[in-house]
């Protein structure tokens, strides 16, 4: 799946990246991501090798303020 939606949403401070993971998928939730967007973005983050990973595999789904 390739997902080129971008979230409006602010990455929790210090989370690792299953708290941050937790709130994305709220704000994916208001934003009315499908079900299968959501799961496909969660998969990639759990497949992480690491927090750093998975964060930046969040921050790369986040639209940037302007």
């Amino acid at each position: 799946m390739n997902i080129r939606k971008q979230l409006t949403w602010t990455p929790p401070a210090g989370a690792n990246r299953f708290s941050a993971l937790d709130s994305f998928v709220r704000a994916a939730e208001d934003e009315d991501w499908t079900e299968a967007e959501i799961q496909f973005v969660i998969d990639e983050v759990v497949e992480a090798r690491d927090d750093a990973a998975g964060l930046a595999i969040l921050v790369g789904y986040t639209q940037p303020w302007r």
